[in-house]
């Protein structure tokens, strides 16, 4: 069951902008576990050995544990100030 959010989703209301980045870092992770295991599946399958495989996958790896970083420890989730114009 998805997460139900309690009042209109707003990407000014900062819960809001954690529980996103969140959601997207749980997407990005799927989609790297989807492609790299069946990249490797048949790797396997066939019997034979693509050498760029690993580096992808390590790649893929760093890139996922940089966007964690971001996510967990970089990212401002404080309230934005009202623009006033």
């Amino acid at each position: 069951m998805p997460p139900r959010w309690p009042r209109k989703p707003d990407r000014n209301d900062p819960a809001y902008r954690k529980l996103d980045d969140r959601m997207n870092f749980a997407v990005h992770v799927a989609i790297s576990a989807l492609i790299n295991s069946g990249l490797w599946f048949f790797q396997t399958l066939k019997a034979v050995t693509w050498q760029w495989l690993p580096p992808l996958t390590a790649g893929w790896i760093i890139i996922l544990l940089v966007h964690l970083t971001y996510i967990s420890a970089i990212a401002n989730y404080s309230e934005t100030p009202s623009k006033s114009t």
